[in-house]
């Protein structure tokens, strides 16, 4: 599996529809959708997962955002919700060939209404004439989400305890063990070193996804969350992590170089605790997309990933609202990677 920042081909969007993602709140969020494209298109094609009604939204809004029609591709593809990142097709790549490593979706093991999101991979393998290779762990397919992992494309994979073990909570895989998981994750994603990080972020409706908590930003560095107030729900299990990495080695058997992010001030709406994280960015060719907050520690973040990331614009973009969705800008795209 090919590391994010490598080229791409284009990146895949589900446009927004399902009120329940946003509740009470889903005005804003294709306006959000319309600056994430103006950002995208300009390096790369955006493959938009549409029906007909959610078609003319988006044309409607896109054009007068001012983004050359040119750079969308509007597919006929039903969806259950908009999270890609979930739900979309994983792309490998092997020398010239671009390939599915097809998972299973279930709903992260949580919400009954996943059929139609589990059905994209194929759809997409048979538009695009793609091979794909369904992800099994003997008879059984095996359930994976691309939020729950992150790559440096040379063999390193980082991910959690929390999302991918858990016996009890959201359990995606039940009765496997983590040889097992790891197996799996050898096979199907050409990976050869798995890191595992114990618990993602407070407030994180997957159970722990890793695009929250800890990315790769180059092969041998990442940036992992970490919280300054020690009264703060988050702080304990981010220095828990951070003690973890100290340990971790890369593929070749030598440290990674560990960048601090900060978090931003905890966020509510309802009284229910959202996953505000500086980690879920997305690196597009043309820029990498940054959640913000409207919080004082936007700019830090924004200025230690400006420092890390110099091949390319870093963006914010405003996510108070699409935060309410239990996920941001890394959550909604998924990449495929150019051949």
């Amino acid at each position: 599996m090919p590391a994010e920042w490598e080229r791409h081909e284009a990146t895949w969007l589900g446009w927004p529809h399902n009120r329940s993602d946003w509740p009470g709140k889903i005005a804003p969020i294709p306006w959000v959708y319309g600056e994430m494209i103006r950002r995208i298109a300009p390096g790369e094609k955006v493959r938009l997962l549409v029906n007909p009604r959610t078609r003319n939204q988006a044309q409607r809004i896109l054009r007068r955002v001012g983004i050359d029609p040119a750079q969308i591709e509007y597919l006929n593809i039903p969806t259950n919700r908009g999270w890609t990142r979930d739900t979309g097709p994983l792309f490998v790549r092997k020398e010239k060939e671009i390939a599915i490593s097809r998972f299973h979706f279930n709903g992260w093991a949580k919400y009954p209404d996943w059929k139609k999101d589990n059905a994209i991979p194929d759809v997409a393998a048979k538009k695009f004439g793609i091979r794909s290779f369904r992800a099994r762990i003997g008879k059984k397919d095996f359930v994976l989400e691309g939020g729950s992992i992150d790559v440096n494309g040379h063999g390193t994979l980082l991910t959690t305890e929390e999302c991918l073990l858990d016996p009890v909570v959201q359990v995606r895989n039940p009765g496997f063990a983590k040889h097992d998981v790891e197996q799996a994750l050898r096979e199907n994603l050409g990976v050869t070193n798995i890191l595992w990080l114990k618990q993602g972020i407070a407030g994180d409706d997957t159970h722990g996804h890793v695009d929250d908590l800890c990315r790769f930003v180059n092969p041998t560095t990442v940036v992992l969350v970490q919280e300054s107030n020690a009264r703060e729900l988050n702080y304990r299990p981010l220095q828990e992590n951070r003690e973890f990495m100290q340990d971790m080695r890369l593929e070749d058997g030598s440290r990674m170089e560990v960048i601090h992010l900060p978090m931003p001030s905890p966020l509510f709406l309802d009284g229910q605790r959202l996953p505000a994280s500086y980690a879920n960015f997305y690196m597009a060719n043309a820029a990498v997309l940054v959640p913000t907050f409207n919080d004082p520690n936007d700019r830090i973040a924004l200025g230690i990933l400006s420092e890390l990331i110099t091949d390319r614009p870093v963006i914010g973009i405003h996510a108070v609202d699409l935060v309410w969705g239990l996920g941001t800008i890394h959550c909604l795209t998924q990449q495929q990677p150019a051949p």
